[in-house]
């Protein structure tokens, strides 16, 4: 019998684990079966039960109103699998899959490498979330790297007219992996047809969030200078106003 925290697919449905196929539904065996059958025409071979999210007792990477999301393997390259929830409140992960996609023509998100009616598959990134990743670090110099590259990132997906959505509630849609770059995750509420709002969004959340009490005093001295550029870049998000917000934070 295979490790009941790692399984192959197939063997999902003869396991508490496949529930998770069809959550929150526990009485759904032909879309667990379907399901499972979409698993392996992706080229899924491993499920892992792993994270930091408890449901039930069970580790996941996470749980959203849309998906869960857990540790597998793409043939032999580890991936995150979200599996759409039977009570999402859409009826396929393609349009995400488009804007994830859109997002990495930018070389921001992680890499999309699949996505079917009820999957996404897509790079795992292991690592901490922002406010944690700052709460370990005492290297002033480093953060204002990663809070640059992540305003950075921000500022290529305002160029392509893509809003992420959720990006003032940074704690759960940034992520800094082991080697210290920073990666927006999760674009289930991304929008092409919205103003798009970034930049501002993640800096609203530096400024006045979490990470504010953490050293955002500290940092950013001088808060109406800043929120004087982030006013002009609002009027023209060019690359000059951009840079003069950057300027602005001592970045």
């Amino acid at each position: 019998m295979p490790n009941p925290e790692e399984l192959q697919p197939t063997t999902l449905l003869d396991t508490k684990y496949s529930r998770f196929l069809t959550f929150p539904s526990k009485e759904a065996d032909a879309e667990a079966q379907s399901r499972v059958q979409e698993l392996t025409t992706i080229g899924i071979t491993k499920i892992r039960f792993d994270g930091s999210t408890m449901i039930d007792g069970i580790p996941v990477l996470g749980k959203g109103c849309v998906g869960i999301v857990i540790q597998a393997s793409l043939g032999t390259v580890p991936v995150a699998l979200k599996i759409r929830r039977m009570d999402a409140d859409r009826p396929s992960f393609f349009e995400e899959g488009r804007l994830l996609r859109l997002a990495n023509s930018v070389d921001v998100g992680p890499r999309l490498f699949a996505v079917t009616r009820n999957f996404l598959v897509m790079e795992l990134i292991s690592g901490l979330p922002l406010f944690k990743w700052v709460d370990s670090i005492r290297n002033r110099a480093q953060v204002r790297k990663v809070l640059r590259g992540l305003l950075t990132d921000c500022f290529r997906l305002d160029l392509i007219g893509l809003d992420h959505g959720e990006l003032s509630h940074a704690p759960r849609n940034v992520l800094v992996d082991l080697k210290g770059k920073g990666c927006i995750v999760d674009f289930e509420s991304a929008s092409t047809s919205r103003r798009v709002a970034n930049v501002t969004s993640l800096i609203q959340y530096f400024m006045f969030g979490q990470l504010a009490q953490k050293f955002g005093a500290k940092l950013y001295k001088n808060r109406r200078t800043v929120l004087k550029s982030l006013s002009d870049y609002k009027q023209d998000g060019s690359i000059s106003n951009f840079q003069t917000v950057i300027e602005s934070l001592q970045l």
